[in-house]
C-alpha cells in the first residue's frame, strides 16, 4: 500500500462503540507512512482516551471548537487545509444527521462544513437505526453532496442484534482509500482545461462590452477538477474571484486574448468551455476615451469562436469537449443546435432568465445534451456540487 507514504489524513472519532476500531485504522495509516491528526468529539471520548489516540497518532487530539490555546489558528480551517483527505470513522447517525443539514456545533462538524477536502465516511449504528428513513435519506443527500461512503458491513453487533450497520473493519477502509488515491494517482496524468468568467472587449480605455457572467460555475469546475486529481489550467476573464490552490490560473481579457491562451495551453485531455465569451468586438478600438455625442455607432466584427475552432481542430482537439450554453428561451432547440454545429461532445445549458440561477447566484440548474442525443436535466443546487456532477461524469467518460 505504497498510496499512503507521506499522505496526510484527518480522522474524525465519533461517539460510538466502534470507535475502539479507529485505533487500528490509526496503527495501520501510520504503519503505511501517513500523518495522522485526529478529532475527537465529545462522546468518543467516553469510548477510547485522547492519550491512546496521542500514542498511536503521535500527534495533538483536538477536541474544542473554542481553544483558547490555540484560537489565532482556527483548527477548523487550518486542520481541513493541512490535510489531503478526511475520514470519519465511526460515523454516528447523530453525525451523519448533523452533516446533512449542514450544522456546525462542535469541532468536527464545523471542520466539515468548512472543508475543501474529498470527506469519508464509515457509518456504524443499530441495523434499526441503519435502516431508518430518516438515516437513509441523509445517507442520500451525502452521496448528493460528494461525501464517499465506507459500508457499513452486516453481521453481530454489540447491542446483540444482527444486520447491517456494523462498521467496515479497518483493513477494508484502507483498501477503499487506497483505491481513491490510485485513482487519483492515474487522474493526475489527465490534464484538464477550463474557461471562466466574462470577456472585455473594449471601445475605448475606459468602456467596453461585456455581459453578466461571475465566473464562478467555471471556477468550481476547475476547484472540482484539481480535487479530483487532475492538472488543472483555468483560463478566467475578469472576475472578482479568489484564485483556487494549485490550479495553473491564466487572466484574460478579451476573447482573443482567450483564444490564444486556449491554443497555447494544448493539448490537453478535457476541456471545459463556460466562459461567456463576447460574440462581437469592435472593429476600430479607439486609443482615447471618447467624448459624449449624441449619438455614437460602433462598428463590430466576430471574436474567435473558440469552442468551435477547438472542436474541430485536426490535431490538437481533447478527448472531451464540453460548451455551455446560457439560454433565455427554445432551450432544447438552441443547445442542440450548438451542439452540433459546434461538434463539442456535451453541451451544458441553462435558462438565465431564471434569476435563482446562473448568472451573479451560487445555484445553478441545467440540461446536459450529449452527442449521442441523450439529454439529462440536474435539478437546481449549488454549483459546487453541480462541479462535483459534471467531473464525476468526465471520470465515467475518460474511463
Amino acid at each position: 500500500m505504497n498510496n499512503f507514504k507521506g499522505k496526510k489524513i484527518l480522522l474524525i472519532i465519533c461517539g460510538g462503540i466502534a470507535a475502539y476500531k479507529s485505533l487500528e485504522i490509526i496503527r495501520l495509516l501510520k504503519k503505511n507512512g501517513s500523518f495522522v491528526k485526529t478529532i475527537l468529539t465529545k462522546n468518543a471520548k467516553k469510548f477510547i482516551t485522547p492519550l491512546s489516540v496521542a500514542s498511536l497518532s503521535q500527534e495533538k487530539v483536538y477536541s474544542d471548537l473554542f481553544d483558547h490555546k490555540n484560537e489565532s489558528e482556527m483548527d477548523h480551517i487550518s486542520l481541513s487545509r493541512w490535510s489531503d483527505l478526511i475520514l470519519i470513522a465511526p460515523a454516528t447517525a447523530n453525525t451523519i444527521a448533523k452533516i446533512s443539514y449542514g450544522m456546525a456545533d462542535d469541532l468536527a462538524s464545523t471542520i466539515v462544513l468548512a472543508a475543501n477536502k474529498n470527506i469519508f465516511l464509515a457509518p456504524a449504528m443499530n441495523v434499526r437505526m441503519w435502516e431508518h428513513i430518516s438515516n437513509k435519506e441523509n445517507i442520500k443527500k451525502l452521496k448528493n453532496f460528494g461525501y464517499k461512503i465506507i459500508g457499513p458491513e452486516i453481521g453481530d453487533m454489540a447491542c446483540g442484534e444482527f444486520g447491517e450497520g456494523k462498521m467496515t473493519e479497518p483493513q477494508s477502509i484502507l483498501n477503499f482509500l487506497n483505491n481513491y488515491f490510485e485513482s487519483t494517482k492515474k487522474k493526475n496524468k489527465y490534464k484538464a482545461l477550463v474557461t471562466a468568467g466574462p470577456t472585455h472587449e473594449y471601445i475605448d480605455p475606459v468602456r467596453y462590452i461585456s455581459n453578466r457572467s461571475s465566473g464562478k460555475q467555471g471556477y468550481e469546475i476547475a476547484k472540482s477538477l484539481k480535487k479530483n486529481g487532475f492538472d488543472t489550467t483555468l483560463i478566467s476573464g475578469p472576475t472578482n474571484l479568489e484564485p483556487i490552490p494549485e490550479v495553473n490560473l491564466i487572466k484574460v481579457r478579451s476573447a482573443e486574448e482567450m483564444y490564444n491562451a486556449t491554443l497555447e495551453n494544448l493539448p490537453v485531455d478535457v476541456a471545459i468551455f463556460s466562459a461567456a465569451v463576447s460574440d462581437y468586438k469592435v472593429k476600430n478600438k479607439e486609443n482615447e476615451k471618447i467624448k459624449k455625442k449624441d449619438f455614437m455607432n460602433l462598428n463590430l466584427e466576430k471574436n474567435p469562436d473558440i469552442l468551435a475552432n477547438i472542436s474541430k481542430h485536426n490535431s490538437l482537439r481533447p478527448k472531451i469537449v464540453i460548451g455551455f450554453a446560457a439560454e433565455t428561451n427554445n432551450l432544447n432547440k438552441n443547445s442542440k443546435k450548438k451542439l452540433s454545429e459546434k461538434n463539442c461532445d456535451w453541451i451544458i445549458a441553462n435558462n438565465v432568465s431564471d434569476k435563482s440561477i446562473g448568472f451573479d447566484s451560487d445555484f445553478n440548474e441545467v440540461s446536459i445534451f450529449y452527442k449521442n442525443n441523450s439529454i439529462e436535466k440536474i435539478p437546481k443546487m449549488k454549483k459546487s456540487l453541480l462541479a462535483d456532477q459534471i467531473v464525476s461524469k468526465v471520470i465515467y467518460y475518460l474511463n
